[in-house]
């Protein structure tokens, strides 16, 4: 007799906690806690996201079949100390810092889940099972059972779970088996992180904006190239298998307090730490560009790798560096593998849906049954949605105005037109995105032809540094049009040039430019969604997986034959993205929004009370 099988999958205690809920192999719900407490990257335990899914799933705390946590931390323990011991005398500052917090907290991982679990409601320990599974069998887990794929390599990689950085597995039906790791303290991730930290951003969270900054460097100029060979000649050894070996000589994290030695940096690359939010100059460029030629170079063998030992035909990856779009987009010109799919929530969030699937594939050795012909995360639409009697509640307790539109049709041709005129919308549909991207529900969208726009909303909009690239949304159908990419990418993991059809010629002048005078200089005929080095972080939107964020694009298109919007997530700097109405109506509020669109509602910045007042609205997040 086959009997309903209840999983609750839980990531938290060093960063980005998430929840997700299976229910007979199929995803129910996950969400992130930050998006609740509205702390970005809370490592808390995520008693609201345990609360949601348990909403969803229509089910309570006593009917679940089990509980996973995403790692196991006893080994990462081990690991500390070990490390330590291996150091010795070396980090006894660190040590001393460290040791308190895992005697207090972090060995006592099941008490604190049972007492996080207390505050949801009041439940039998005895009827729950709770389960740790292996941090990088969790990553692993995530990306390859929801995949299309029937077999498939595996590939994991991060700054660090218990012992391992990387991995190499292979999936088959309902078994993943481990082939090959990397151990730490000898990390693709955190080799990345710490030009993070020495480029003047938050490790965990400015990676990103490392790979954004990459490309105002020039690959091929003499210093870049010096960057590069000093990289690989004094901090890391690369091997034929992608596997990497770091001089711990250059580094602090394994037993200090910072990421890197910042001297040994300094008389190695000739410049000190960045000072977060002080001006780039060219070298801090030169050497963004550097890294990431660096870390492309390493993931490219790694892939390379698994293609040899497993023999597989596609790839499934996770990890926080699977999240490198541009590196991404190496991996599939490379033609390694003919397909590759990326797990939308590829850092730690995801590790809470990997624990649950892990558990109900591997615990209870389930049969995985595979559609071949699309994956099984929903379009990453796992989150809180609204129903109108909340949305309407919320807008009063605001006293807000607004309009409802009866016709989703004419809604989509009235914020189409507004488009055209280079109006700024909030546009909120639907179920919150899972994983760092957002992708047409909790979205702000903009005029990709308007050459000031990517200025205007980094400036006006997000606060944020004004380098920094928007991802365009486009019609999948139409894609090939714009871009030279042959897949489908739904989560904004895949970069793509611009068609050189749609390129502009540059300035005579452009290399002897400031960056800002780079920035400003338009590359094609949709200048907001075109990096310097004439690429995109690409998002296809097809009408299977979003419905009505395809039919706003289609209205857009027949508007102005442009199929293409530009799509950023929808909050400002060090905000975590909008979950809620009242969520969606104060980040409107405090920026130059000018229109908000709640499923049938529309609001009109003009229209709002004391809509010029942005400080009464302003929340003063952490800068990411």
């Amino acid at each position: 007799m086959q009997f309903t099988k209840k999983i609750i999958g839980i990531s938290a205690f060093y960063h980005d906690s998430a929840a997700a809920l299976i229910i007979d192999g199929k995803i129910i719900a996950a969400a992130q806690e930050e998006r609740f407490t509205r702390e970005k990257h809370t490592a808390d335990f995520p008693v609201n996201a345990i609360k949601y899914c348990l909403d969803e799933g229509g089910c309570s705390i006593n009917e679940l079949d089990a509980i996973v946590f995403y790692d196991k931390p006893l080994l990462k323990f081990e690991r500390l100390l070990e490390t330590y011991y291996a150091f010795a005398p070396r980090g006894l500052r660190s040590f001393l810092k460290a040791i308190p917090i895992w005697m207090k907290q972090k060995l006592f991982i099941k008490k604190l889940i049972w007492e996080g679990l207390e505050q949801i409601e009041i439940f039998d320990r005895r009827r729950i099972t709770l389960q740790f599974t292996e941090h990088h069998f969790s990553h692993a887990a995530s990306a390859y059972y929801p995949s299309p794929f029937e077999e498939a390599a595996i590939l994991t990689i991060d700054g660090a779970g218990e012992w391992a950085t990387a991995s190499i597995a292979h999936g088959t039906g309902s078994k993943i088996t481990l082939l090959k790791e990397m151990r730490f303290p000898h990390s693709v991730g955190l080799l990345y992180s710490s030009f993070t930290y020495y480029l003047g951003f938050k490790v965990n969270s400015g990676e990103y904006k490392l790979m954004g900054l990459a490309p105002y460097g020039s690959p091929n100029a003499p210093q870049t190239l010096d960057f590069i060979n000093k990289i690989k000649t004094h901090l890391v050894s690369i091997q034929s298998d992608g596997s990497i070996a770091l001089n711990q000589k250059y580094f602090d994290y394994a037993t200090g307090l910072k990421m890197v030695n910042e001297a040994k940096w300094k008389a190695l690359f000739g410049f000190p730490v960045h000072v977060p939010d002080s001006p780039f100059e060219p070298h801090h460029h030169n050497l963004a560009n550097a890294i990431q030629a660096v870390t492309e170079e390493i993931i490219l063998k790694m892939a390379a790798e698994a293609k040899r030992i497993t023999g597989s035909e596609n790839l499934c990856m996770a990890g926080g560096v699977a999240l490198n779009c541009v590196a991404n987009s190496k991996l599939l010109k490379a033609n390694i593998f003919k397909d590759i799919f990326i797990q939308p929530a590829a850092g730690d969030a995801g590790g809470a849906l990997g624990a649950a699937l892990l558990s109900y594939y591997s615990f209870f050795n389930q049969t995985r049954i595979v559609d071949t012909t699309i994956d099984s995360i929903e379009g990453s639409q796992l989150g809180p949605q609204f129903n109108e009697h909340k949305i309407l509640k919320a807008l009063k307790k605001q006293k807000a105005i607004f309009h409802r539109i009866e016709n989703f049709s004419t809604l989509c041709q009235d914020i189409a037109q507004s488009l055209s005129e280079g109006k700024i919308i909030g546009w909120f549909q639907g179920r919150m995105e899972y994983g760092p991207r957002a992708l047409g529900n909790r979205s702000i969208l903009a005029d990709a032809r308007d050459s000031q726009m990517q200025q205007k909303l980094n400036l006006n909009i997000k606060y944020r540094e004004s380098f920094r690239p928007f991802a365009p949304a486009v019609l999948e159908d139409h894609a090939q049009d714009f871009f030279e990419l042959d897949k489908k990418s739904p989560y904004m993991l895949f970069n793509a040039d611009i068609r050189t059809n749609e390129r502009k010629a540059l300035p005579n002048n452009y290399e002897s430019l400031s960056w800002l005078e780079k920035l400003q200089a338009a590359r094609s005929e949709l200048p907001a969604i075109t990096h310097l080095d004439y690429s995109a972080r690409i998002q296809t939107v097809s009408k299977t997986n979003n419905p009505r964020f395809h039919k706003l694009l289609e209205s857009f298109y027949e508007k102005t034959n442009c199929p293409i919007l530009i799509n950023t997530s929808f909050n400002v700097r060090g905000e975590p993205i909008v979950c809620t109405p009242e969520d969606a109506y104060r980040c409107f509020m405090q920026t130059e929004m000018d229109i908000l669109v709640i499923e049938d509602y529309i609001l009109i910045k003009a229209e709002q009370p004391e809509y010029d007042n942005k400080s009464k609205w302003k929340i003063n997040f952490k800068p990411d």
